[in-house]
């Protein structure tokens, strides 16, 4: 009972200062603390609390800040002293260092000492030192960065001075005030205290944080003067604000002034660290957050890491190379200890009391660290070279850059680069991933009269058409893309800026509809009230005014394009007929039209309206007496705005409403400047903005009507939302009323809007009573003063006003496809990626894209799932599968496409549910979900993912699609019209949908496949090589002796064979970039992971083994006999294994040129020119053998060259072999695509036209399509297309003839 004699008392207050609303406004005050709303102000948990550095409490500051961090920011990991031991530290956390220091330390116990103790340090030193370099580089960009940013100058008051000084950002503290002016960057984040707009309100660009142009509001916060600027040392108040925390959208507190009243703060009273300050002359703020706790820092996560497929393989065979490496130590160390029990007594024995087992223990130590090198180290080294190589190819890659936006792909996870070549599911987003989300105004439907506004459509496929470049382009519908040569709209210049954000030339071009036109031309003739539309004329002009002002648009100038156009305030204009108007807008309200009674206002209310919603000066804007032109030249309009919008379809709406000359010429945070044909300009009083949310679905305003003085909320939103929330009329039936026969033939409209691949809105408004509104209001004030709960309760609040709406039309938008969308979705297909549409909109609106993309083609068989209850989900899923299984069973069926809405699919992703649908999805060849939410869209994707164990991909471009595309294994970003959040949530970033088609095919298909190659390649080369070591203990009684020199063991792995690889891991290339496009089957060799599997490693490992054998036993039998000593015996061993090495990549490699060439001939001038200098000066570099002059005398003797180059045959002979057969008896598709490159150009066209057909026999079986004129035979007559796909082959049937 308190609070709500408490609400009254404010409401008391407001009238008597008869003060307006704006945007979520509340009331003037907050409750004190002797009032019951103080508990429900309190903030819950941990707080800050703030006060100023340089006010009257500066002598707590100290006290009060000490827990608060500098402006400073240190994105760096280490400083001059601690980068060593950092460094050291963050390398061993990785398993393979900490094995090899194992080795290393093992090495210093003198009883299983394999080699001297400084060459075993060198592998391991020379991976950390190359690591440490990268990480230094690294750093010390970080650092540079870091450096720019802190030097910033801003604008700070000083406490000593007694005014604003320039100071760098690093130095700026919590509590500081902060003085900025328009066109600078906010240095922290800072609660605006004061702005020059006499609204107290400035706009911020947020470019810099998400990526969006539009403008944002912010408000000062309340209780503060505005009259003259804010004086820090008269600052009284503290604050009591939330932790710093990451969340944009929220921001919780309270302002408590020193008569203990308390101020709720809001996120509308946050300036953010990094946006810039637009329109506001001066603005001054206290800084909350500072440096680090900034919640644009708080969402600064860097690169993204994650753990790639054929990483995860690798790790398995690398246990697999341990498993091996222990086998043979084992056998070893058994085998020396048999060898000594069987040699007790030999008289060449140094007598020893270690026992044979104990001597084997001793020995299967020094058998690790001898055959160490089986565990391939310096693989993870070469593995981050290779894949930075790869994305540095991928980043200047011409085919992605995009000239108009001045971009080109971005690589934001550094280590998933071959998952490209292995996805199997792609879950896109339609609206500006599919489409280009830049909507055109098409259709619209008034009072249940459609206008078709043909010309503006034929206009809209001219602009889409050349704006696409598809001279011989994209199979789609006629209302989405077209094939006319007409003049489009030009490609503005990548170096001008984007001053407007949704305002391109397809957006503002609208042609008028002749027949809407003729009927608003009306308002200029002096009988209009006469004549029967007078009453369709009230929905009509409603309609427009509801399009120009219910939205959020900034209206700028064009000279300044960041500066918004003052609302001056209005008197009654000198309008003709003015009284008339009046009574035209009050007829919209009788009862026989609405469900609300014409307001019965007192003298005092009319006294408090007239009080609140005065109007002053003369208008500056005089009525247009002519009518509207029904087409407009380019340019034409006089007093050019420009609309910067949050959306592309907020951008179409005002745009068409300017077209028939309803314009907003201002936009304030009270009051509305609106231009309607024949009456001029009128002033709107702006009451609340009640903004869209993904729950409401729509957005509503609420205004003093400036001519009936009635409050009026205009509503916008789905149809789905708005047709339910419209009111049903009382005492009649529904056929026989005027809103009833509204809603049906509006319905109808939307059905054939969603039909034809149309974004639908429907337009509302709802008139209320002076009570009504005030009952309202006390309830919204309640809710914007609230701190605990203020979004729940705003929630309630507009819910509780968006009922029984008068329904006044709907509109059509066309968002036109991107380039090149059809054919990328095709090659996907054909690639075997199966493509799942997760979307917002309308069910028949998906189906019509999907058909116009070719993701639905005629001859699938179409399953639609609706229903409204579990049960029914249930059973559904159920039939629909036996039904997929009668039709599979059948002939002709090409394939099934699951159509599910939103409610549907909630319940299929129920635990006991989730099985049916999957079973059921994973037979179609695709999947649309349409009215899902971004939770079900990640939802979706974690249930292919995880239950089928594919790889999977999504893409996106809004906020509302980062939860899925940080659930994929691979998340897209598509920099488009709706800022950068999923971009900065992706791991790669591309500006069109049709680069993912060269991404994936070529890029992918590369990156897997040479990084495959090259891990098979090291392990082939390791174990090739650690076997001679073991193969030579059979010989030395498993004594651990090698027959090589330890330096040039130790060098084999690390210098000699280490660079080959990497450029054949970069550079090798198995087809091109050409064929791999024009054949996307290709893709599926990723897919089934064909480059690396189980039985292809275990392969490799024999033939490296087998190679070991060769190489070891030819020399041991060419020198058997002779006088030849253990380095003697060794030197032809070694240089045979280096040409084996070499010569097998070169067999395995695709692409051999100039350069792998000269590397190759490198690394093995290296060896022999090391070897023999080593053989030349080292006396005592490998105690205790002497090496000096063993590789000399080898090297001049014919039968060392002999031996090198039978053992080099022999060796690769049955490898080569083997490729020779297999590529000529059973070629695998690669093979034959490599082949095709290089035909000459004729063959090579016959060749490819050949293997498509091939291809389309295999697909097609025995179904006859006739795509010109639509004629499809299908074998099996229960065979059903859908009528949406019929349309959609109509029209594929005419684009194509």
């Amino acid at each position: 009972m308190e609070q709500i004699h408490w609400v009254r008392h404010r409401w008391q207050q407001l009238v008597a200062a008869e003060s307006g609303r704006g945007r979520y406004s509340a009331p003037d005050a907050v409750p004190t603390k002797s009032s019951p709303k103080l508990h429900n102000a309190q903030l819950t948990g941990k707080r800050r609390t703030v006060i100023a550095r340089h006010g009257p409490y500066q002598h707590e500051y100290d006290s009060v800040s000490k827990g608060c961090q500098g402006n400073g920011i240190r994105t760096t990991k280490y400083s001059l002293l601690s980068f060593i031991p950092m460094n050291l530290f963050q390398q061993f956390h990785r398993v393979a260092n900490l094995y090899f220091l194992f080795l290393v330390m093992l090495n210093w116990v003198p009883v299983v000492e394999a080699f001297q103790k400084e060459i075993t340090m060198i592998p391991l030193v020379v991976v950390l030192i190359v690591i440490a370099i990268k990480d230094a580089l690294e750093d010390y960009r970080r650092y540079r960065f870091d450096q720019k940013v802190n030097n910033n100058v801003a604008t700070v008051y000083s406490g000593k001075q007694q005014t604003y000084v320039d100071q760098r950002w690093q130095d700026v503290r919590v509590g500081d005030f902060v003085r900025l002016s328009c066109n600078e960057i906010i240095p922290a984040d800072m609660l605006l205290l004061y702005s020059s707009d006499l609204h107290g309100i400035c706009y911020i660009e947020t470019a810099n944080l998400d990526g969006e142009t539009n403008l944002k509001q912010r408000q000062v916060v309340r209780d503060l003067p505005q009259g003259s600027e804010l004086t820090p040392e008269n600052f009284h108040s503290r604050i009591e604000c939330e932790n710093p925390n990451n969340d944009l959208s929220r921001f919780r507190g309270y302002m408590e002034h020193p008569s203990n009243a308390r101020v709720g703060l809001h996120n509308d009273n946050l300036l953010l660290r990094s946006c810039t300050i637009r329109n506001t002359e001066t603005i001054i703020g206290i800084v909350v957050y500072a440096g680090h706790e900034t919640k644009a820092m708080k969402n600064n996560s860097g690169p993204r890491y994650k753990r790639s497929k054929l990483e995860r393989r690798m790790n398995m065979d690398i246990l697999w190379s341990v498993v091996l490496l222990v086998i043979m130590c084992l056998t070893a160390a058994i085998g020396h200890g048999l060898w000594l029990r069987n040699l007790e007594e030999a008289s060449f024995l140094i007598p020893d009391t270690t026992s044979p087992a104990l001597a084997g223990f001793y020995l299967f130590w020094t058998m690790i660290i001898v055959l160490q090198v089986l565990i391939p180290v310096s693989l993870y080294v070469s593995i981050e070279i290779v894949k930075l190589g790869q994305i540095f190819f991928i980043q200047n890659d011409v085919d992605f850059y995009n000239e108009y936006l001045d971009s080109r792909i971005q690589c934001r996870a550094l280590n998933i680069t071959e998952d490209l070549g292995q996805i199997q599911y792609v879950f896109s987003d339609k609206t500006g991933t599919l489409t280009e989300n830049k909507m055109v105004f098409r259709r619209c439907t008034i009072a249940g009269v459609e206008y078709p506004h043909e010309e503006n459509g034929e206009t809209a496929k001219s602009l889409s058409c050349k704006s696409l470049s598809c001279n011989r382009s994209s199979v789609s519908l006629h209302t989405l893309t077209g094939h006319s040569e007409g003049e489009g709209e030009e490609t503005p210049s990548p170096t001008l800026p984007r001053h407007s954000a949704f305002s391109s030339p397809m957006e503002k071009d609208v042609v008028p509809d002749p027949f809407l036109v003729q009927k608003l031309n009306c308002l200029s003739s002096p009988l209009f009230l006469l004549t029967d539309a007078s009453m369709e004329l009230t929905y009509i002009v409603d309609f427009f005014m509801a399009l120009a002002i219910c939205n959020t648009v900034v209206v700028s100038s064009p000279n300044q394009p960041r500066h918004v156009v003052q609302v001056p305030e209005v008197s009654r204009s000198p309008l003709k007929s003015l009284e008339d108007i009046k009574m035209l807008f009050q007829r919209f309200s009788l009862p026989r039209f609405s469900t609300l009674s014409p307001p019965h206002t007192t003298e005092s209310t009319r006294s408090f309206t007239g009080r609140l919603f005065a109007r002053g000066k003369p208008a500056t804007f005089t009525p247009s007496p002519s009518p509207i032109p029904t087409k407009r030249e380019h340019g034409s309009w006089k007093d050019e705005l420009i609309y910067e919008a949050e959306s592309p379809d907020e951008a179409a709406l005002v745009h068409a409403a300017r077209a028939y000359h309803c314009t907003l010429r201002g936009h304030s945070l009270e009051r509305l400047l609106v231009e309607l044909p024949g009456m001029g300009s009128l002033a709107v009083r702006l009451l609340h903005i009640l903004p869209f949310d993904s729950t409401r679905k729509r957005m509503s305003v609420v205004v003093r009507h400036p001519l009936t003085k009635q409050v009026v909320v205009y509503t916008k939103g789905a149809d789905s939302v708005i047709m339910d929330l419209a009111e049903l009329p009382k005492g009649a039936e529904q056929s026989e009323s005027r809103q009833g026969h509204i809603r049906e033939q509006t319905q109808k409209h939307l059905d054939n809007y969603a039909r034809e691949g149309l974004r639908t809105l429907c337009i509302a408004k709802r008139v209320l009573e002076e009570e009504e509104y005030e009952v309202w209001l006390k309830r919204h004030a309640f809710a914007e003063t609230s701190i605990e709960n203020r979004e729940e309760l705003l929630l309630e609040s507009a819910q509780r006003l968006e009922t029984n709406l008068t329904l006044l039309g709907a509109t059509g938008i066309v968002d036109r496809l991107q380039e090149e969308v059809p054919e990328t979705i095709e090659a996907l297909q054909r690639a075997g990626v199966k493509v799942w549409v997760l979307t917002g909109d309308k069910q028949e609106t998906a189906i019509n894209i999907a058909c116009a993309c070719k993701l639905l083609r005629s001859t699938d068989h179409l399953l639609t799932a609706n229903c409204g209850s579990k049960e029914a989900c249930k059973a559904l899923l159920l039939e629909l599968r036996a039904e997929m299984e009668c039709g599979e069973a059948a002939e002709g069926t090409s394939g099934f496409t699951l159509v599910i809405d939103g409610r549907t699919l909630e319940f299929a992703l129920q635990e006991d549910l989730k099985g049916d649908f999957l079973e059921l999805s994973r037979c179609c060849r695709a999947v649309i979900c349409c009215r899902s939410t971004p939770l079900q869209k990640s939802q979706v994707v974690r249930l292919v993912q995880d239950q089928l164990q594919v790889m999977t991909l999504a893409i996106g471009d809004g906020a509302n699609d980062v939860s899925m595309i940080q659930v994929a294994d691979v998340g897209i970003g598509i920099s488009g019209q709706e800022g950068m959040q999923a971009v900065m949530s992706s791991d790669f970033a591309i500006s069109r949908f049709k680069h993912l088609r060269k991404l994936l095919l070529v890029h992918g298909h590369w990156c897997y496949t040479r990084l495959a190659n090259m891990i098979l390649y090291f392990f082939y080369k390791n174990v090739m090589y650690v076997n001679l070591l073991f193969w030579y203990q059979f010989f030395c009684g498993f004594s651990g002796s090698v027959m090589t020199n330890s330096w040039v063991l130790i060098f084999f792995n690390l210098l000699f064979t280490s660079v080959p690889p990497l450029l054949y891991g970069i550079l090798d290339k198995d087809v091109s970039a050409d064929t791999l496009i024009k054949l996307p089957e290709l893709y599926k060799s990723g897919q089934n992971s064909k480059a690396y599997l189980t039985s292809t490693f275990w392969l490799t490992m024999l033939d490296a083994i087998y190679q070991s054998l060769v190489c070891f036993f030819v020399p041991y039998f060419a020198y058997a006999g002779s006088d030849a000593d253990m380095l003697s015996f060794g030197s032809p061993i070694n240089a045979s294994s280096l040409l084996i090495i070499l010569l097998h990549q070169v067999i395995e490699s695709r692409t051999l040129t100039w350069l792998h060439a000269l590397l190759l001939m490198g690394s093995a001038l290296f060896y022999f020119s090391f070897t023999l200098v080593f053989s030349v000066v080292c006396v005592t570099c490998s105690p205790p053998n002497n090496p000096l002059g063993v590789d000399k005398l080898q090297m001049s003797q014919p039968l060392f060259y002999g031996v090198c180059a039978l053992t080099t045959m022999l060796a690769l002979l049955p490898r080569f072999l083997f490729q020779a057969l297999h590529n000529s008896i059973c070629p695998s598709d690669t093979v034959k695509a490599a082949l095709m490159d290089q035909l000459n150009p004729d063959d090579y066209c016959r060749r490819m036209q050949r293997w498509n057909q091939t291809q389309a026999q295999i697909k097609t079986r025995s179904l006859v399509i006739d795509v010109e004129d639509s004629d499809i035979k299908v074998p099996d007559p229960d065979f059903r297309l859908p009528s949406e796909l019929k349309e959609g082959s109509a029209a594929t049937g005419s684009l194509l003839s």
